[in-house]
Protein backbone atom coordinates (compact mmCIF):
# COMPACT_ATOMS: atom_id res chain seq x y z
CA UNK A 1 0.00 0.00 0.00
CA UNK A 2 1.42 3.65 -0.54
CA UNK A 3 3.13 5.44 2.21
CA UNK A 4 0.49 7.29 4.21
CA UNK A 5 3.37 10.72 4.80
CA UNK A 6 1.03 13.20 3.68
CA UNK A 7 2.55 16.64 4.14
CA UNK A 8 0.29 19.73 4.19
CA UNK A 9 1.99 21.45 2.18
CA UNK A 10 1.96 25.59 3.01
CA UNK A 11 4.02 26.68 1.12
CA UNK A 12 3.50 24.67 -1.98
CA UNK A 13 1.82 25.23 -5.49
CA UNK A 14 -1.64 26.91 -4.76
CA UNK A 15 -5.09 27.38 -7.18
CA UNK A 16 -3.70 28.87 -10.26
CA UNK A 17 -0.99 26.85 -10.55
CA UNK A 18 -3.27 23.92 -10.11
CA UNK A 19 -5.40 25.32 -12.79
CA UNK A 20 -2.73 26.01 -14.97
CA UNK A 21 -1.57 22.40 -14.80
CA UNK A 22 -4.93 20.96 -15.93
CA UNK A 23 -6.04 23.47 -18.53
CA UNK A 24 -2.41 22.89 -19.84
CA UNK A 25 -2.68 19.21 -19.94
CA UNK A 26 -5.52 18.70 -21.23
CA UNK A 27 -5.47 21.71 -23.99
CA UNK A 28 -2.40 20.41 -26.30
CA UNK A 29 -2.33 17.39 -28.65
CA UNK A 30 -5.79 16.12 -29.09
CA UNK A 31 -8.26 19.05 -29.85
CA UNK A 32 -5.16 19.56 -32.22
CA UNK A 33 -4.86 16.37 -34.04
CA UNK A 34 -7.85 14.31 -33.17
CA UNK A 35 -10.52 16.10 -35.40
CA UNK A 36 -9.72 14.89 -39.36
CA UNK A 37 -9.10 10.93 -37.47
CA UNK A 38 -12.97 11.45 -36.52
CA UNK A 39 -14.10 12.97 -39.76
CA UNK A 40 -13.30 9.57 -41.01
CA UNK A 41 -15.82 7.58 -38.69
CA UNK A 42 -18.51 10.85 -39.07
CA UNK A 43 -19.66 13.04 -41.93
CA UNK A 44 -21.92 15.88 -40.08
CA UNK A 45 -19.92 18.72 -38.17
CA UNK A 46 -23.16 18.93 -35.72
CA UNK A 47 -22.44 14.92 -35.03
CA UNK A 48 -18.61 15.83 -34.46
CA UNK A 49 -19.90 19.14 -31.70
CA UNK A 50 -22.49 16.59 -29.99
CA UNK A 51 -19.55 14.12 -29.44
CA UNK A 52 -17.09 16.96 -27.98
CA UNK A 53 -20.17 18.09 -25.92
CA UNK A 54 -20.56 14.68 -24.77
CA UNK A 55 -16.66 14.45 -23.89
CA UNK A 56 -16.98 17.30 -21.38
CA UNK A 57 -20.00 16.10 -19.69
CA UNK A 58 -18.29 12.65 -19.19
CA UNK A 59 -14.94 14.35 -18.30
CA UNK A 60 -16.68 16.75 -15.62
CA UNK A 61 -18.39 13.36 -14.34
CA UNK A 62 -15.09 11.87 -13.71
CA UNK A 63 -13.73 14.95 -12.23
CA UNK A 64 -16.52 15.80 -9.53
CA UNK A 65 -15.54 12.33 -8.69
CA UNK A 66 -12.00 12.30 -8.55
CA UNK A 67 -12.59 15.90 -6.94
CA UNK A 68 -14.25 14.25 -3.76
CA UNK A 69 -11.54 11.13 -4.14
CA UNK A 70 -8.65 14.27 -3.71
CA UNK A 71 -10.08 15.10 -0.57
CA UNK A 72 -10.69 12.01 1.01
CA UNK A 73 -7.51 10.45 -0.11
CA UNK A 74 -4.80 13.73 -0.27
CA UNK A 75 -1.52 12.58 -1.23
CA UNK A 76 -0.03 12.44 -4.45
CA UNK A 77 -0.11 10.19 -7.45
CA UNK A 78 -3.33 10.22 -8.78
CA UNK A 79 -4.78 6.65 -9.50
CA UNK A 80 -1.68 4.83 -7.85
CA UNK A 81 -2.44 6.63 -4.53
CA UNK A 82 -6.26 5.89 -4.98
CA UNK A 83 -6.38 1.91 -6.39
CA UNK A 84 -4.03 1.02 -4.06
CA UNK A 85 -5.68 2.55 -0.48
CA UNK A 86 -9.68 1.61 -2.01
CA UNK A 87 -8.91 -1.97 -3.31
CA UNK A 88 -5.86 -3.22 -3.15
CA UNK A 89 -1.75 -2.37 -3.75
CA UNK A 90 -1.67 -4.95 -6.51
CA UNK A 91 -4.59 -2.43 -8.78
CA UNK A 92 -2.61 0.62 -7.58
CA UNK A 93 0.67 -0.40 -8.91
CA UNK A 94 -1.04 -1.88 -12.12
CA UNK A 95 -2.54 2.02 -12.30
CA UNK A 96 0.89 3.60 -12.15
CA UNK A 97 2.69 1.59 -14.81
CA UNK A 98 -0.51 2.66 -16.66
CA UNK A 99 0.03 6.35 -15.76
CA UNK A 100 3.48 6.56 -16.64
CA UNK A 101 3.17 4.27 -20.15
CA UNK A 102 -0.33 5.49 -21.30
CA UNK A 103 -0.83 8.56 -19.24
CA UNK A 104 2.54 10.56 -19.84
CA UNK A 105 5.55 8.81 -21.91
CA UNK A 106 2.81 8.35 -24.52
CA UNK A 107 0.88 11.56 -24.08
CA UNK A 108 4.05 13.65 -24.26
CA UNK A 109 5.55 11.78 -27.49
CA UNK A 110 2.22 12.23 -29.34
CA UNK A 111 2.26 15.99 -28.20
CA UNK A 112 5.91 16.27 -29.07
CA UNK A 113 5.08 15.14 -32.28
CA UNK A 114 2.62 17.33 -32.89
CA UNK A 115 4.68 20.37 -31.84
CA UNK A 116 7.28 18.92 -34.91
CA UNK A 117 4.67 18.98 -37.32
CA UNK A 118 3.24 22.28 -36.50
CA UNK A 119 6.53 23.71 -36.29
CA UNK A 120 6.97 22.23 -39.36
CA UNK A 121 4.10 23.63 -40.94
CA UNK A 122 5.46 27.28 -40.00
CA UNK A 123 8.78 26.99 -40.55
CA UNK A 124 9.52 24.14 -43.50
CA UNK A 125 13.38 24.80 -42.65
CA UNK A 126 12.82 23.26 -39.26
CA UNK A 127 12.27 19.28 -39.37
CA UNK A 128 9.31 17.83 -37.58
CA UNK A 129 10.82 14.84 -35.77
CA UNK A 130 14.14 16.46 -35.17
CA UNK A 131 12.37 19.16 -33.69
CA UNK A 132 10.01 16.78 -31.73
CA UNK A 133 13.38 15.25 -29.88
CA UNK A 134 14.59 18.73 -29.43
CA UNK A 135 11.28 19.93 -27.86
CA UNK A 136 10.88 17.45 -24.95
CA UNK A 137 15.03 17.44 -24.28
CA UNK A 138 15.03 21.29 -23.53
CA UNK A 139 11.87 21.14 -21.40
CA UNK A 140 12.97 18.16 -19.37
CA UNK A 141 16.10 19.55 -18.64
CA UNK A 142 14.09 22.98 -17.59
CA UNK A 143 11.86 20.72 -14.97
CA UNK A 144 15.19 19.64 -13.26
CA UNK A 145 16.09 23.16 -11.84
CA UNK A 146 13.39 23.46 -8.73
CA UNK A 147 9.55 23.65 -8.00
CA UNK A 148 9.80 27.03 -8.50
CA UNK A 149 11.07 27.54 -11.45
CA UNK A 150 8.95 24.58 -12.76
CA UNK A 151 5.78 26.70 -11.22
CA UNK A 152 6.57 29.67 -12.69
CA UNK A 153 7.07 28.41 -16.24
CA UNK A 154 4.19 26.41 -16.18
CA UNK A 155 1.73 29.09 -15.24
CA UNK A 156 3.64 31.64 -18.22
CA UNK A 157 3.39 29.17 -20.68
CA UNK A 158 -0.65 28.36 -20.18
CA UNK A 159 -0.87 32.42 -20.15
CA UNK A 160 0.71 32.46 -23.28
CA UNK A 161 -1.30 29.21 -24.75
CA UNK A 162 -4.82 30.91 -24.00
CA UNK A 163 -3.51 34.35 -24.84
CA UNK A 164 -2.46 32.90 -28.44
CA UNK A 165 -5.78 30.61 -28.39
CA UNK A 166 -7.98 33.64 -28.08
CA UNK A 167 -6.09 35.16 -31.12
CA UNK A 168 -7.03 32.16 -32.96
CA UNK A 169 -10.51 32.24 -31.90
CA UNK A 170 -10.80 35.80 -32.58
CA UNK A 171 -9.64 35.64 -36.07
CA UNK A 172 -12.07 32.56 -36.42
CA UNK A 173 -15.33 34.07 -35.52
CA UNK A 174 -14.27 37.42 -37.41
CA UNK A 175 -13.87 35.72 -40.90
CA UNK A 176 -17.21 33.13 -39.75
CA UNK A 177 -18.93 36.20 -39.64
CA UNK A 178 -18.27 37.40 -42.61
CA UNK A 179 -19.04 34.54 -44.33
CA UNK A 180 -22.03 33.31 -42.74
CA UNK A 181 -22.69 30.08 -45.25
CA UNK A 182 -19.90 28.62 -43.55
CA UNK A 183 -21.98 27.90 -40.84
CA UNK A 184 -23.97 25.33 -42.35
CA UNK A 185 -21.34 22.92 -41.44
CA UNK A 186 -22.43 22.89 -38.39
CA UNK A 187 -26.25 22.66 -38.34
CA UNK A 188 -28.06 19.20 -38.19
CA UNK A 189 -28.09 17.23 -41.15
CA UNK A 190 -30.70 14.21 -41.79
CA UNK A 191 -28.80 10.91 -39.91
CA UNK A 192 -27.02 13.02 -38.06
CA UNK A 193 -27.33 11.82 -34.44
CA UNK A 194 -27.93 8.26 -35.91
CA UNK A 195 -24.02 8.57 -36.80
CA UNK A 196 -23.32 8.45 -33.08
CA UNK A 197 -25.16 5.20 -32.74
CA UNK A 198 -22.77 3.12 -35.06
CA UNK A 199 -20.05 1.31 -33.17
CA UNK A 200 -17.49 3.19 -35.48
CA UNK A 201 -18.50 6.60 -33.20
CA UNK A 202 -16.77 4.46 -30.06
CA UNK A 203 -13.08 5.48 -32.15
CA UNK A 204 -14.19 8.68 -32.85
CA UNK A 205 -15.44 9.16 -28.80
CA UNK A 206 -12.03 7.44 -28.01
CA UNK A 207 -10.63 10.50 -29.51
CA UNK A 208 -12.67 12.66 -28.20
CA UNK A 209 -11.77 11.39 -24.72
CA UNK A 210 -8.21 11.69 -25.34
CA UNK A 211 -8.59 15.19 -26.06
CA UNK A 212 -9.95 15.78 -23.00
CA UNK A 213 -7.57 13.43 -20.97
CA UNK A 214 -5.28 15.23 -18.00
CA UNK A 215 -8.75 16.41 -15.90
CA UNK A 216 -6.86 14.68 -13.34
CA UNK A 217 -3.52 15.86 -13.90
CA UNK A 218 -3.47 17.43 -9.97
CA UNK A 219 -4.19 14.57 -8.11
CA UNK A 220 -0.24 13.82 -9.24
CA UNK A 221 1.18 16.35 -7.18
CA UNK A 222 -1.37 16.83 -4.44
CA UNK A 223 1.09 16.39 -1.59
CA UNK A 224 3.22 19.49 -3.16
CA UNK A 225 -0.40 21.44 -3.13
CA UNK A 226 -1.30 24.05 -0.50
CA UNK A 227 -4.69 22.86 1.55
CA UNK A 228 -4.94 19.82 -1.09
CA UNK A 229 -8.41 18.68 0.24
CA UNK A 230 -9.78 22.07 -1.17
CA UNK A 231 -7.90 23.27 -3.86
CA UNK A 232 -6.99 20.05 -5.82
CA UNK A 233 -10.92 19.42 -6.69
CA UNK A 234 -11.50 22.63 -7.33
CA UNK A 235 -8.91 22.73 -10.14
CA UNK A 236 -10.06 19.76 -11.59
CA UNK A 237 -14.09 21.30 -11.96
CA UNK A 238 -12.99 24.59 -12.88
CA UNK A 239 -9.90 23.53 -15.33
CA UNK A 240 -12.67 20.47 -16.95
CA UNK A 241 -15.57 23.02 -17.54
CA UNK A 242 -13.21 26.08 -19.18
CA UNK A 243 -11.39 23.42 -21.13
CA UNK A 244 -15.25 21.94 -22.55
CA UNK A 245 -16.56 25.52 -23.67
CA UNK A 246 -12.84 26.25 -25.56
CA UNK A 247 -12.64 22.36 -27.53
CA UNK A 248 -16.73 23.39 -28.58
CA UNK A 249 -15.46 26.99 -30.15
CA UNK A 250 -12.00 25.58 -31.52
CA UNK A 251 -13.71 22.79 -32.98
CA UNK A 252 -16.62 25.28 -34.28
CA UNK A 253 -13.73 27.01 -36.49
CA UNK A 254 -12.02 24.30 -37.45
CA UNK A 255 -15.42 22.98 -38.98
CA UNK A 256 -16.40 26.72 -40.27
CA UNK A 257 -12.86 27.43 -41.90
CA UNK A 258 -12.16 24.61 -43.90
CA UNK A 259 -14.31 21.78 -45.78
CA UNK A 260 -14.49 18.50 -43.94
CA UNK A 261 -12.55 17.12 -46.96
CA UNK A 262 -9.44 19.06 -46.86
CA UNK A 263 -9.48 18.30 -42.77
CA UNK A 264 -10.58 14.31 -43.12
CA UNK A 265 -7.23 12.32 -41.65
CA UNK A 266 -5.17 14.79 -41.68
CA UNK A 267 -3.53 15.42 -38.82
CA UNK A 268 -2.25 19.47 -37.97
CA UNK A 269 -5.47 20.38 -38.73
CA UNK A 270 -5.18 23.51 -37.29
CA UNK A 271 -2.88 24.32 -39.87
CA UNK A 272 -5.36 24.07 -42.78
CA UNK A 273 -8.27 25.78 -41.33
CA UNK A 274 -5.56 28.66 -40.67
CA UNK A 275 -4.14 28.52 -44.55
CA UNK A 276 -8.12 28.79 -45.44
CA UNK A 277 -8.39 31.96 -43.00
CA UNK A 278 -5.90 33.91 -43.41
CA UNK A 279 -3.88 32.58 -46.70
CA UNK A 280 -1.10 30.47 -46.95
CA UNK A 281 1.43 33.31 -44.53
CA UNK A 282 -1.26 33.35 -42.04
CA UNK A 283 -1.89 29.43 -41.93
CA UNK A 284 2.09 29.55 -41.08
CA UNK A 285 1.61 32.19 -38.72
CA UNK A 286 -1.29 30.23 -36.66
CA UNK A 287 0.84 26.79 -37.18
CA UNK A 288 3.99 28.46 -35.42
CA UNK A 289 0.89 30.32 -32.35
CA UNK A 290 -0.14 26.08 -32.31
CA UNK A 291 3.56 25.09 -31.88
CA UNK A 292 4.15 27.54 -28.88
CA UNK A 293 0.66 26.77 -27.26
CA UNK A 294 2.02 23.28 -27.24
CA UNK A 295 4.81 24.03 -25.27
CA UNK A 296 2.65 24.26 -22.00
CA UNK A 297 1.04 20.66 -22.68
CA UNK A 298 4.13 18.91 -22.87
CA UNK A 299 5.51 20.96 -19.74
CA UNK A 300 2.93 20.04 -17.52
CA UNK A 301 3.21 16.42 -18.53
CA UNK A 302 6.73 15.94 -18.38
CA UNK A 303 6.18 17.55 -14.89
CA UNK A 304 3.68 15.54 -13.41
CA UNK A 305 4.54 12.06 -15.22
CA UNK A 306 7.86 11.23 -13.19
CA UNK A 307 5.63 12.05 -9.68
CA UNK A 308 4.23 8.42 -10.42
CA UNK A 309 7.44 7.25 -11.07
CA UNK A 310 8.35 8.35 -7.57
CA UNK A 311 6.01 7.18 -5.54
CA UNK A 312 6.18 3.36 -6.49
CA UNK A 313 9.86 4.32 -5.73
CA UNK A 314 9.21 5.43 -2.31
CA UNK A 315 7.12 2.33 -1.80
CA UNK A 316 9.24 -0.59 -3.56
CA UNK A 317 12.61 -1.59 -2.85
CA UNK A 318 13.27 -3.01 -6.01
CA UNK A 319 12.23 0.20 -7.92
CA UNK A 320 13.65 2.21 -4.99
CA UNK A 321 15.86 4.07 -7.94
CA UNK A 322 13.08 5.66 -9.77
CA UNK A 323 12.05 7.26 -5.39
CA UNK A 324 15.65 9.21 -5.57
CA UNK A 325 15.61 13.06 -5.85
CA UNK A 326 17.47 16.04 -5.72
CA UNK A 327 18.33 18.46 -2.96
CA UNK A 328 15.54 20.65 -4.52
CA UNK A 329 12.94 17.68 -3.96
CA UNK A 330 13.31 17.08 -8.38
CA UNK A 331 12.40 13.13 -8.67
CA UNK A 332 15.66 13.01 -11.23
CA UNK A 333 16.25 9.43 -11.95
CA UNK A 334 12.56 9.11 -12.84
CA UNK A 335 12.56 11.94 -14.96
CA UNK A 336 15.45 10.71 -17.42
CA UNK A 337 13.60 7.34 -17.65
CA UNK A 338 10.95 9.60 -18.84
CA UNK A 339 13.05 11.29 -21.17
CA UNK A 340 14.47 7.91 -22.59
CA UNK A 341 10.96 6.27 -23.26
CA UNK A 342 9.62 9.49 -24.73
CA UNK A 343 12.72 9.48 -27.20
CA UNK A 344 12.29 6.24 -28.18
CA UNK A 345 8.38 6.35 -29.36
CA UNK A 346 9.22 9.63 -30.85
CA UNK A 347 11.58 7.95 -33.26
CA UNK A 348 9.32 4.55 -33.64
CA UNK A 349 6.04 5.46 -33.07
CA UNK A 350 3.29 6.09 -35.40
CA UNK A 351 1.23 8.48 -34.01
CA UNK A 352 -2.76 7.25 -34.54
CA UNK A 353 -1.80 3.15 -33.41
CA UNK A 354 -0.45 5.26 -30.17
CA UNK A 355 -3.27 7.49 -29.59
CA UNK A 356 -6.03 4.38 -29.15
CA UNK A 357 -3.58 1.82 -27.47
CA UNK A 358 -2.61 4.67 -24.64
CA UNK A 359 -6.85 5.67 -24.57
CA UNK A 360 -7.80 1.89 -23.69
CA UNK A 361 -5.98 1.13 -20.09
CA UNK A 362 -6.06 4.81 -19.60
CA UNK A 363 -10.32 4.97 -19.43
CA UNK A 364 -10.05 1.53 -17.20
CA UNK A 365 -7.96 2.80 -14.89
CA UNK A 366 -10.15 6.21 -14.92
CA UNK A 367 -13.52 3.51 -14.38
CA UNK A 368 -11.79 1.60 -11.66
CA UNK A 369 -10.83 5.19 -9.95
CA UNK A 370 -14.61 6.82 -10.08
CA UNK A 371 -15.87 3.59 -8.67
CA UNK A 372 -13.75 3.89 -5.72
CA UNK A 373 -15.85 6.73 -4.88
CA UNK A 374 -18.87 4.63 -4.73
CA UNK A 375 -16.54 1.78 -2.90
CA UNK A 376 -15.63 4.75 -0.37
CA UNK A 377 -19.11 5.82 -0.09
CA UNK A 378 -20.75 2.87 0.57
CA UNK A 379 -17.81 2.16 3.40
CA UNK A 380 -19.10 4.73 5.69
CA UNK A 381 -23.08 5.68 3.97
CA UNK A 382 -22.65 8.65 2.66
CA UNK A 383 -20.37 10.67 5.07
CA UNK A 384 -17.61 12.45 3.91
CA UNK A 385 -15.08 10.24 5.74
CA UNK A 386 -11.60 11.45 5.36
CA UNK A 387 -12.69 13.97 3.82
CA UNK A 388 -13.60 15.78 6.49
CA UNK A 389 -14.76 19.14 7.02
CA UNK A 390 -14.64 21.58 4.27
CA UNK A 391 -13.49 19.20 1.70
CA UNK A 392 -15.15 18.82 -1.55
CA UNK A 393 -18.63 16.50 -1.85
CA UNK A 394 -19.52 15.20 -5.26
CA UNK A 395 -22.62 17.19 -6.32
CA UNK A 396 -25.52 14.77 -7.67
CA UNK A 397 -24.33 11.92 -5.64
CA UNK A 398 -23.92 8.49 -7.14
CA UNK A 399 -25.46 10.15 -10.79
CA UNK A 400 -21.54 11.60 -11.65
CA UNK A 401 -19.41 8.64 -11.10
CA UNK A 402 -22.62 6.43 -12.71
CA UNK A 403 -22.72 8.45 -15.47
CA UNK A 404 -18.94 8.51 -16.40
CA UNK A 405 -18.33 4.83 -15.97
CA UNK A 406 -21.65 3.77 -18.07
CA UNK A 407 -19.99 6.55 -21.28
CA UNK A 408 -16.41 5.77 -20.88
CA UNK A 409 -17.53 1.76 -20.80
CA UNK A 410 -19.56 1.91 -24.05
CA UNK A 411 -16.52 3.98 -25.45
CA UNK A 412 -13.90 0.99 -24.89
CA UNK A 413 -16.61 -1.30 -26.13
CA UNK A 414 -17.57 0.00 -28.96
CA UNK A 415 -13.38 0.34 -29.67
CA UNK A 416 -13.20 -3.36 -28.79
CA UNK A 417 -15.92 -3.98 -31.61
CA UNK A 418 -14.31 -1.48 -34.37
CA UNK A 419 -10.20 -2.08 -33.75
CA UNK A 420 -10.09 -5.31 -31.34
CA UNK A 421 -6.45 -6.03 -31.86
CA UNK A 422 -5.46 -2.66 -30.53
CA UNK A 423 -7.83 -2.94 -28.03
CA UNK A 424 -6.11 -6.28 -26.76
CA UNK A 425 -3.09 -4.60 -26.86
CA UNK A 426 -4.28 -2.09 -23.96
CA UNK A 427 -5.71 -4.44 -21.94
CA UNK A 428 -2.86 -6.19 -22.30
CA UNK A 429 -0.79 -3.17 -20.90
CA UNK A 430 -3.26 -3.47 -18.09
CA UNK A 431 -2.62 -6.85 -17.11
CA UNK A 432 1.11 -7.30 -17.34
CA UNK A 433 1.90 -4.68 -14.21
CA UNK A 434 -0.21 -7.47 -11.87
CA UNK A 435 1.80 -10.76 -13.38
CA UNK A 436 5.08 -8.27 -12.27
CA UNK A 437 3.50 -7.08 -8.71
CA UNK A 438 3.73 -10.57 -7.00
CA UNK A 439 7.45 -10.14 -7.30
CA UNK A 440 7.85 -6.20 -6.83
CA UNK A 441 6.18 -6.73 -3.74
CA UNK A 442 8.77 -9.14 -2.19
CA UNK A 443 10.71 -6.07 -1.24
CA UNK A 444 8.15 -3.46 -0.61
CA UNK A 445 9.30 -0.21 1.76
CA UNK A 446 7.60 -0.88 5.31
Amino acid sequence: MPSEKVAVNRKGIGLLTCFSLVTATMVGTGVYTTLGFQLQDLNSGFSILCLWALGGMISLCGALSYAELAARIPGSGGEYTYLSRIYHPALGFMAALVSVVAGFVIPIALSSLAFGTYLHAAIPACPAKPSSLAVVILISMGHLRSLRVSSAFQNTMTLLKFALLGVFLLVGFWSSAHHPDAHTALLPEPGALKELLRPSSGIALLFVLYAYSGWNAATYLAGEVRDPQRTVGLSLVLGTLAVTLLYLMLNAVFLIAAPAADLRGVLNVGSIAATHLLGSSGGRIMSGIIATGLLASISALVWAGPRVMQRVGEDYRRLGVLGRTTSGGIPNRALGLQLLAVLTLITLGSFESLLVFAEIPLLLCLILGVTGLLVERNKDKGSMGKGGEGGFQCPLYPLPPLVFILCAGSGLLYSAICKPWIALAGVAITLLPLTLYGWISRQKTP
